[in-house]
Parts: structure tokens; C-alpha cells; sequence
């Protein structure tokens, strides 16, 4: 219901998900956490399905594919009107989850960054100096800094330069 309520734009607010669930908001809580727990986890089942259909949309191998995939999640990003919407209303909570240490949300997608570096290096495509753990925090960083340009320094959200970036980085 939460996730509905999201994708469909709408911010969530506690006490009224409380009420369409017929329970009252400590067991709301105890079932959910608080609704930046909430959030997180909503971007969290969303992120999965937007990587899977990057990568799939990625070609190339190695680098090249890395690149592709961030270029592909990032433009998504700025194509999905629910994740704008949420950006807009809510900038400075979006930014919190989404870049920082006050939620797992940017240690999950380094994670998964970390997994395709593997899967590209485990196939002899892609070979770094850096540890890929480092490479793929790096790599969810550039993203991060152009997808949200806008509210960091003005510019607007730009898939092609992380695609660029991330070339650059992993010398693809």
C-alpha cells in the first residue's frame, strides 16, 4: 500500500497508512520502522527492477558495460516522475536517504554496483587498480552527483555525463 501510494506520487504519511491498514501507529511502526525506514525501503524494492532493466539494456562488456548501466539507471531516475516528484517535495530528506549514511539505501546500490564490477572482472572483462568495493562506491558517487546536479550545484541532472565519468574511470 505504501509502495502504491509512492509510485503514485503521493508522500507518505504514517498516520493515515496506519488508518487505511485498520492499526494504530505503534504497530505500524513496529511492523514498517519510521517512515524514512519506510522510504528506504520502498527505493530499495524499486531499485532492483531499474538495475536489472539497465543492465539488461546495457551492450558492451567491462567498463564500457558499467558505464552503460549507470547511464541507464541515472536516465531512468530523471525519467521517473514519482522519484522527481519525491525530489521536489522533499529535497533535503531525499538527499539524506539517498547519499548518505542515515540510511542503507546508498550501501545498497554500491553493493550491487560491486556485484556487476565482479561479474565483469570474474569474466576477464574488467581489470582496475582499485579495490572494486572502492571502484563501485566511486562509480554510485559520480552517479549521484550529476543525477542530483540540480540540487547540489544548479545544474541540471545529466545521464550522458555519468556515462562519460564512469568511462573515464574505468578507463572504458
Amino acid at each position: 500500500m505504501a509502495r502504491r501510494a509512492f509510485v503514485a506520487g503521493e508522500r507518505l504519511d504514517m498516520q493515515q497508512l496506519a488508518a487505511r491498514l485498520g492499526v494504530d501507529r505503534t504497530t505500524l511502526f513496529r511492523w514498517l520502522g519510521n517512515r524514512d525506514q519506510l522510504v528506504v525501503n520502498i527505493l530499495i524494492s524499486l531499485t532492483d527492477p531499474t538495475l536489472r532493466d539497465a543492465a539488461e539494456a546495457a551492450e558492451g562488456v567491462g567498463g564500457a558495460r558499467i558505464a552503460m548501466v549507470a547511464r541507464n539507471y541515472a536516465q531512468t531516475l530523471i525519467e521517473t516522475q514519482f522519484f522527481q516528484a519525491f525530489l521536489r517535495r522533499e529535497a533535503e530528506r531525499a538527499l539524506r536517504l539517498l547519499t548518505s549514511k542515515a540510511s542503507p539505501l546508498q550501501g545498497y546500490i554500491v553493493g550491487c554496483f560491486e556485484r556487476m564490477l565482479e561479474q565483469e572482472h570474474d569474466r576477464g572483462h574488467l581489470s582496475h587498480r582499485m579495490a572494486l568495493h572502492d571502484l563501485a562506491y566511486l562509480i554510485v558517487r559520480i552517479i549521484e552527483s550529476f543525477l542530483y546536479a540540480d540540487m547540489i550545484t544548479g545544474d541540471e541532472p545529466d545521464a550522458e555525463k555519468i556515462h562519460a565519468a564512469v568511462a573515464a574511470l574505468l578507463h572504458a
